[in-house]
């Protein structure tokens, strides 16, 4: 059985149980066996933890980066070696997808958190010089990131947006892989170990887990060693880890599911329908459907237009291939949720061939309803087909799709394709003014399906696209604030604070009260 990461170690688990990945390109268990651990390993990783959080305060955020960046290169050295093993684990493509896309953005992220590290921006330093505060956000304590299926390496637990967010924010790792890349995520942890080591951190500061049980998952987030867990996946299983932590009052954050909605107005098929068909058809099966900005509702409005542009998107999906799907476990809850949409009455629009072959697969299916079945009952149809599926709700003009929009659950995107010529202003604002408020990003003519590595970049929303809607979980430095404590000094000597709220600090920059306005003021 594969040993698990404690301290520095690679060791034997005190296991509870055992389990094995799946190759979903053949629907057959890979060789390789894990662990189910026990408390007993999860009791030796908070402990060593606790003790890596105490050395990491001590130290400069240049040798917190310097890991960062070591990392990044021991990951593009490993490059090969970690695609074969994510391709084997995932059905994803080796290229573009892994070798070109997904390990570039990893590294991008590994070396954007060095640099805010060095920064120090993500801290917010504030002074107000005429009443002798000042304050600033400094490391909580060790975290818990658990990582999710459907992306290997940029959301991993042990090399993610959540992991690097942690480090250069001063707080240590103690991950947690997702059952279904175990392999890829222990290969990432070889790496990061050897980084640890030769940048000189504490042995502890990265560790890593490969599954637990729901009791012990609960008590891990909640305990008092821990600052705070990142998680993403899963709703039920998300929800249940926010339960434990709230009661013992350890912050979480949770990245849950998401519809994101897209609404197509007249005037935008009018101008483009053919190219509005492409975009949307391919945002919708990129990666077979599984991503979290997916966008699995599409709102039009009746007519003759979108008849057309429906007919089209249909003969789409009936000709595409189906995608391979990450897991047994996707495609038997992407078949649940069909059903669950079809018993709410929502009809068959598109449902191509049976996937050829034992992977794991599901037909591209693509449902609609009206918009007063989905006023009617908006849970049931808001249920998350997490994959090549997409429900289409045709609603009677724009105050009907602003009912719609009205009746959603919080998600991380919503997108609206208007008429370029400004014809269509006025019906923009309200379909905009009752989006907004329930979207983490806005768009304009453009899918949702991209995440770019932005400061500006809100990857959040409100529930149930997340477990708060204050913050993102990609966009360095805002990110890194997830996990991070606020501190004021109060009257506290000069000598005596921080560097980064001395007169002269490190960045040669600061937020300063002047007349009453905070500004920033390069010293």
């Amino acid at each position: 059985m594969e040993k698990v990461l404690v301290a520095g170690q690679w060791q034997e688990s005190l296991a509870a149980g055992e389990f094995q990945a799946t190759n979903p390109s053949t629907h057959e268990k890979l060789p390789a066996k894990f662990p189910v651990s026990s408390w007993s390993d999860v009791e030796g990783m908070l402990n060593g933890a606790a003790e890596a959080f105490q050395d990491m305060r001590r130290r400069r955020p240049e040798e917190i980066a310097s890991f960062l960046e070591r990392y990044a290169e021991r990951l593009e050295g490993a490059r090969d070696e970690l695609v074969e093993i994510a391709h084997a684990e995932t059905g994803l493509p080796r290229a573009p997808r892994l070798a070109d896309v997904e390990l570039p953005r990893t590294t991008g992220q590994l070396r954007k958190a060095a640099a805010a590290a060095i920064s120090g921006d993500w801290s917010m330093p504030v002074l107000d010089t005429a009443l002798g505060i000042r304050a600033c956000y400094q490391s909580l304590g060790p975290v818990a990131v658990f990582g999710p299926n459907n992306f290997p390496f940029a959301f991993n637990g042990v090399a993610g947006g959540d992991f690097a967010a942690a480090i250069a924010a001063g707080n240590p790792v103690i991950a947690k892989a997702s059952s279904s890349h175990p392999a890829t995520t222990k290969r990432l942890a070889e790496e990061a170990i050897l980084a640890v080591q030769e940048s000189g951190l504490h042995p502890a500061t990265v560790q890593m887990i490969y599954r637990l049980g729901h009791a012990d998952g609960a008590k891990f987030v909640s305990d008092h060693r821990l600052g705070a867990t990142g998680y993403t996946g899963a709703r039920r299983a998300g929800l249940a880890l926010k339960a434990a932590a709230d009661a013992a009052g350890k912050p979480i954050y949770l990245e849950l599911s998401s519809v994101n909605p897209v609404v197509i107005t007249k005037g935008a098929l009018q101008e483009s329908l053919p190219a509005l068909v492409d975009q949307y058809f391919t945002s919708v099966l990129m990666g077979a459907g599984q991503f979290c900005t997916n966008p699995g509702l599409l709102v039009i409005p009746e007519g003759d237009l979108s008849a057309e542009f429906l007919k089209e998107l249909a003969d789409r999906f009936r000709s595409a291939a189906a995608g391979t799907l990450l897991s047994p476990a996707v495609a038997s809850s992407l078949k649940q949720a069909v059903e669950v949409l079809s018993a709410a009455g929502a009809s068959m629009l598109a449902q191509g061939a049976a996937p050829d072959g034992p992977r794991c697969a599901f037909p591209n299916t693509l449902l609609q309803c009206s918009g007063e079945q989905f006023i009617a009952d908006p849970e049931k149809f808001q249920t998350e087909a997490f994959g090549n599926a997409a429900l289409v709700v045709v609603a009677k003009g724009t105050l009907e799709i602003v009912s719609v929009l009205e009746s959603l659950e919080g998600n991380l995107t919503g997108c609206i394709y208007s008429a370029t010529d400004g014809s269509e202003e006025s019906d923009y604002d309200r379909i905009a003014f009752a989006m907004t408020p329930k979207v983490g990003r806005l768009l304009n003519d453009k899918m949702p399906t991209g995440v770019a590595v932005s400061p500006a970049m809100n990857h959040g929303g409100p529930y149930p696209a997340t477990g708060h809607p204050g913050f993102t979980a990609v966009g360095i430095p805002a990110s890194m604030l997830r996990f991070g404590k606020l501190t004021s000094f109060d009257n506290v000597r000069g000598d005596r604070l921080p560097a980064i709220l001395r007169d002269q600090n490190p960045t040669g920059k600061t937020w300063r009260n002047i007349d009453g306005r905070w500004t920033v003021e390069s010293l």
